[in-house]
């Protein structure tokens, strides 16, 4: 019996080779395909995308510095740069997306939007009565902030099934000082994170008939996973449009989402939202002086969302690694591929040709998932429900670390590591998250060896 055991271990070998040749993929490196660039630094996520001609390069280190630099109160001489508030949340773009990545749950990249039950002509969440749709927890000289958050966390222990423990801890928010009465006493609160900004024109470029060829809202596969779309208000073409950017893909396109984040983040009025949000309560709000109407010009705004778009994508690390390749048959066959959808293809971007027709790796499929009771804000938002979230992609994940010095994730950074966030899902992924805690260590650790690859 000795003497086949030789033989015996190099068939295996042999198959497990073949294995991971089979689950190698050409140019696999290229995340943003042609956008990709081959950066592992503290600026892997802030490269303009390869193939810019000069007009949109010198237009991208502009929108750069209208992201990066502080906006000023009303009246300074920087005109072009002045307006902030009342209330604001940052002065800067780049005060929440550090480098271009993602926040930690405790600072000004952490925002909480608020609504009360209800939606509007539009199918918005109604905002509150006296803080409207989002609580801002600064203001300028001679106006009270609104309010802070206070962030409250609740231990949870499990174990993995050979024996491993792990501890998740659960976020508990509240207000503390209003400034301006009592909110609505069915305050509905929501958490966001400021997300990593790379790949977002070629999100954008994605054709809407592929991600709709994607949903499955009634599960017709049975498979136990159902995307579906959100259909959001599109307040540049007045129309009702697919939402694709935020965490319940609320925002249809860039220009609204950055329009949207100069509004609620910093107080700073364009033509898509030419009105300061101060309510009736905030009368301090209501007599402060103006950067102009509107505070960010069009032209300007144009080249922060030309900016937003062609950031490019940081290229595959160590993706032909035995681990990692053992890791990615785990993401497979545990089901992450469901949603995580690894491939997507580009079809024609509007303004920057170089984001056209690439095939891209975000691991995403733009659409609503059901992620269970433990992540439900509660707060619908459009046609996505209190439970419901968009698919973040997961490019770019590993260089968390070094990009912005922490690995906070999920949609409020509750999770302290990736295996902490694979373990918050429910819903929809409830099945995928069993598997996992069936792993054995080794597994495990091929699996985060893939996700650190992406």
């Amino acid at each position: 019996m000795s003497r086949w055991l030789p033989i015996v271990l190099l068939v295996a070998c042999l198959l497990l080779f073949n294995g991971e040749a089979a689950l190698r993929e050409e140019d696999e490196e290229y995340a943003g395909g042609q956008a990709t660039v081959f950066d592992v630094t503290p600026d892997a996520f802030s490269r303009p995308a390869p193939g810019l001609d000069d007009d949109q390069e010198l237009l991208f280190f502009v929108g750069n510095s209208f992201f990066e630099q502080n906006w000023v109160t009303a009246p300074a001489s920087a005109a072009a740069r002045d307006g902030l508030g009342p209330f604001f949340n940052s002065r800067s773009c780049a005060g929440c997306h550090f480098k271009d990545g993602r926040a930690a749950p405790h600072g000004p990249g952490l925002l909480m939007r608020l609504s009360r039950p209800g939606r509007d002509l539009y199918g918005r969440p109604l905002p509150d009565s006296r803080y409207g749709h989002q609580l801002q927890d600064r203001a300028v000289a001679g106006v009270r902030p609104e309010a802070r958050a206070r962030i409250r966390y609740r231990k949870i222990e499990g174990a993995f099934a050979d024996g491993t423990p792990y501890a998740l801890f659960e976020p508990q928010y509240a207000l503390e000082a209003p400034a301006y009465g009592a909110p609505h006493p069915e305050l509905q609160l929501s958490p966001r994170i400021a997300s990593q900004m790379i790949g977002l024109g070629l999100l954008e470029a994605v054709p809407e008939a592929d991600l709709l060829a994607r949903a499955d809202p009634n599960d017709a596969d049975g498979d136990g996973v159902s995307g579906r779309p959100n259909y959001v208000w599109d307040a540049f073409n007045g129309r009702r449009a697919l939402g694709r950017f935020g965490w319940k893909a609320n925002q249809p396109h860039l220009l609204q989402q950055v329009a949207a984040a100069f509004s609620g983040d910093m107080g700073i009025t364009s033509a898509l939202f030419p009105a300061e949000e101060c309510t009736a309560a905030q009368v301090e709000c209501r007599t402060q002086p103006t950067g102009g109407a509107p505070e960010i010009a069009s032209d300007d705004l144009h080249k922060v969302v030309l900016y937003a778009s062609a950031l490019a994508v940081p290229a595959r690390r160590d993706w032909d690694d035995p681990q990692v390749l053992a890791g990615k048959r785990l993401f497979r066959t545990l089901g992450c591929a469901a949603c995580h959808v690894p491939v997507q293809q580009t079809g024609v971007h509007p303004t920057i040709p170089a984001l056209s027709h690439q095939r891209i790796r975000p691991y995403t499929d733009l659409l609503l998932h059901d992620m269970g009771e433990g992540l439900a804000d509660g707060r619908p938002d459009f046609e996505a429900s209190g439970r419901e979230w968009r698919t973040p992609p997961l490019w770019g994940i590993g260089l968390f670390e070094t990009v912005n010095g922490h690995t906070r994730y999920l949609h409020d950074g509750r999770a302290r590591n990736l295996l902490e966030a694979v373990l918050w899902h429910g819903g929809e992924a409830e099945r995928a998250k069993e598997r996992v805690l069936r792993l054995a260590a080794g597994e495990r650790r091929a699996l985060l060896a893939f996700l650190k690859s992406l």
